[in-house]
């Protein structure tokens, strides 16, 4: 597995890989019009690109084959001193191989090569991932629900790790 710095013209990756990741991770929790609206809304071209140009770094798994598997993006400073993990996702049949975990301790370095105090995110108050986040030494520091629009809300829980 080899992590690369995702280029403006590799979006599409980003957003093939939504689409298949997305049904899988939040099929039993979001509605499959909330999951299209927020795919539609969120993992578009124009919003990716906004987001870089607005400081978010994005970086892309590769597998053996050279087949794109997963994502992460971060923004260093998103609070004063702090990273935000705005994004990360591998396929389903990659989890528990330790990406997941690379891609954290990436982050990790970035934020600690820029003086940050801890690196935080937001996750669905439904989703298993809470699980891997507590292993990596995340703890709930709040909730928070975020209207999206269109009647849909984000029930998250913001999680933090100080590094």
């Amino acid at each position: 597995m080899k992590i690369v710095l995702c280029k403006i013209e590799q979006l599409n990756v980003v957003i093939d890989l939504t689409k298949k990741i997305w049904p899988v991770a939040y099929g039993e929790i979001l509605s499959k019009a909330q999951l299209d609206y927020m795919i539609n809304k969120f993992y578009n071209e124009t919003a990716l690109r906004e987001l870089i140009q607005k400081g978010h770094v994005f970086y892309l798994v590769q597998d053996d084959n050279d087949n794109y598997v997963g994502f992460v993006s971060y923004e260093i400073n998103c609070e004063p001193n702090k990273t935000k993990i705005h994004k990360i996702y591998v396929l389903p049949e990659t989890q528990g191989t330790g990406l997941g975990r690379q891609f954290f301790e990436l982050v990790k370095e970035k934020a600690i090569e820029n003086e940050q105090s801890a690196i935080f995110l937001n996750v669905n108050k439904y989703n298993n991932a809470i699980h891997f986040y507590n292993k990596l030494g995340f703890t709930k520091v709040k909730d928070e629900v975020i209207d999206i629009g269109n009647g849909y809300v984000m029930d998250d829980y913001v999680m933090e790790v100080a590094i």
